[in-house]
């Protein structure tokens, strides 16, 4: 029987901190899992996706694949002797393939944005003071990691790894002609003392430690956007950084070509070892109260346009803080270095430090002019730059946000009943998607496994026979509501055990991609199980997920895994949710205001079959 215990749910839930002046705090290494136990999985995770034939046809390739003596084991023996010589057996591994050998642009395709709630101001005047507030907390957090008084993350008592934290300052991926890498400067003997400020599509080298080494205050450090902003009136200048938008070979070349002179490799130097960014953008274009939010966080996401704030990008760069004049603000961060925990911890200091006055007087001391950075354009790199616009433009039309505030319950309901809000999510959504589209989709909810040395991601794939089961049967009018209770309450348990296995390393994805590189590594030819019809759908992710809870009313947005799928992110509060929908316009099939409709809906339905009307 499965236990009915409410898990930990993906992200940052039940995580919690102690004050112990280590970062890097002791934790295992992560598990190869049972090669069986992933065989039986995946094979599990196909039965509500694929026709019985066809399970029997593939289940017939998995038995061959794991006998005895077969491929299967074989493999599994070089994945845990390459376990025991490496930090982590599957994290390079997945960084690689997940991220930095997709050639897809990074804005919509790769980066995810989170959206905070505006602040209350709209002029540019307030908008300066809150951008130095911003960067002196960002400060902050940085120096609590360098002096080891970051505290230790647990979860139910046991450590979580830290070590992605400081390599979120001053790193940036670089673009390849096959693959990218990162690159991270703040490794080097003299650590990088700036970061980077763009407005008005131009880029500024702005110090922030004074001769002494101490940070510069926040008063200081407004006094220099200041001066930053007299430097920026809006110009003909060209929008160097909507290069970085693009498909990465396209970039790559470009890349080449821009660093071929002197003062663009300076430039673009210094870009990429700047500890971080911050974009002061100019108003979100407004067409109604309603639209608001959605328009706030595609433009957090990808900067609205060419016409608008996507020259105040630079996409390839780790940590990109968003300020606008309208009082919109949040962060734009690329995944090859970190995902989502340690930017979302990184924003909460920031969030709990701007209610705090500045603790600091400005020293009287004379402060060095910021250095605008300039480029060297040629008719070449022009002509990069014009395809680039078009390139962007014709993306950012195709993507459809929709952002709303599910205001009428929150995650206290589930809760009320001893289910997991984050699995009774992920049963509304499968329920939803059947609904738009009469049928079940591959769906991946992204799990954290920083419970293990080096730990990145694992997927949980939400689709199961439980979940299938309550999705044919809600809207069968011969079954009873207690029935359908019970459906819904084996199916959220599912989902739950299936995240605990996951949390724990015994996920089946990681595997299976470590299987499938082990063969590759052995200079053998790629397994059939691989090659199967069934394994290209399973993962084909329709529907990609994830919960990212916040002490505040944030929102995380990112865009489809596939054209013809949605990307669906949510923010649990006690009595509210936060959605943010994104599909893809040039797939008929996909709607993401159809499915934003659809899930109110549906939610309002699962709350009537909980708390039936008297």
């Amino acid at each position: 029987m499965i236990s009915r215990k409410v898990p930990c749910r993906t992200w940052l839930s039940r995580i919690s901190r102690r004050p112990e002046a280590c970062l890097f705090s002791s934790v295992p290494p992560q598990p190869v899992p049972p090669l069986a136990n992933t065989l039986q999985g995946y094979l599990s995770a196909l039965e509500p996706l694929l026709p019985p034939d066809e399970i029997s046809h593939t289940r017939r390739m998995v038995q061959e694949f794991g006998r005895r003596g077969g491929l299967g084991p074989k493999l599994q023996e070089g994945l845990e002797k390459r376990a025991r010589v490496t930090k982590n057996w599957i994290a390079d591994w997945w960084v690689q393939r997940a991220y930095l050998e997709s050639r897809q642009p990074l804005p919509v395709h790769s980066s995810p944005a989170i959206s905070l709630p505006r602040r209350d101001y709209n002029d540019w005047k307030s908008q300066l003071v809150f951008a130095s507030k911003l960067i002196a907390a960002v400060l902050d957090f940085k120096a609590k990691i360098k002096m080891g008084q970051l505290p230790v993350e647990y979860m139910r008592g046991k450590p979580l790894c830290m070590e992605l934290y400081p390599l979120l300052f001053s790193s940036c991926r670089i673009p390849g002609p096959k693959h990218d890498y990162v690159a991270h400067y703040g490794r080097s003997r003299r650590s990088p003392t700036h970061i980077t400020v763009v407005r008005n599509y131009q880029f500024f080298q702005l110090e922030v430690y004074n001769s002494d080494g101490s940070r510069m205050t926040e008063s200081q450090i407004h006094a220099q956007l200041l001066r930053i902003r007299s430097q920026s009136w809006k110009t003909d200048k060209e929008p160097m950084g909507i290069l970085t938008s693009e498909h990465r070979h396209t970039w790559g070349e470009a890349y080449n070509r821009l660093l071929k002179d002197k003062l663009n490799k300076e430039s673009v130097r210094l870009i990429e070892s700047g500890l971080f960014s911050v974009c002061l953008d100019s108003p979100v274009m407004r067409i109604s109260d309603e639209k608001y939010a959605s328009r706030k966080a595609a433009q957090i996401l990808h900067g609205g346009g060419t016409f608008s704030n996507s020259g105040n990008r630079w996409f390839d760069k780790t940590l990109q803080f968003v300020v606008g004049e309208d009082g919109s603000w949040g962060l734009l961060y690329e995944q090859a270095t970190a995902e989502g925990p340690p930017v979302a911890a990184l924003l909460h200091h920031i969030l709990e430090y701007c209610e705090k006055p500045d603790p600091k007087r400005a020293p009287i001391v004379p402060l060095p002019m910021p250095k605008k950075l300039y480029f060297h354009i040629d008719r070449e790199i022009k002509w990069d730059i014009e395809q680039a616009k078009q390139n962007l433009d014709i993306l950012i039309n195709d993507l459809d946000v929709n952002v709303f505030n599910f205001k009428i319950f929150g995650k206290d309901l589930p809760k009320s009943y001893n289910m997991s809000p984050n699995s009774f999510i992920q049963i509304a959504l499968q329920l939803v998607y059947y609904k738009v589209h009469s049928e079940v989709c591959p769906t991946c909810d992204i799990a954290s496994q920083r419970m293990f040395r080096g730990g990145r991601t694992e997927f949980i794939r939400s689709p199961t026979n439980q979940s299938l089961k309550f999705i044919l049967a809600f809207n069968d009018a011969s079954i009873g509501r207690q029935a359908k209770l019970q459906l819904l309450r084996e199916a959220v348990d599912a989902h739950s055990a299936l995240t605990e296995r996951v949390i724990n390393g015994h996920g089946i994805d990681l595997h299976l991609l470590g299987l499938k590189l082990q063969a590759i590594e052995e200079g053998l030819s790629i397994p059939k199980i691989f090659m199967d019809t069934a394994y290209g759908l399973a993962t084909h992710w329709k529907l990609r997920t994830g919960q990212i809870p916040a002490n505040t009313d944030s929102v995380m947005c990112f865009g489809p895994l596939v054209p013809d799928g949605y990307a669906v992110c949510y923010n649990p509060q006690a009595d509210h949710f936060h959605f943010s929908i994104t599909a893809f316009n040039c797939c008929e099939e996909t709607n993401a205001e159809m499915f934003a409709r659809t899930l109110k809906e549906t939610l309002c339905e699962l709350q009537e079959l909980l708390q039936p009307a008297v």
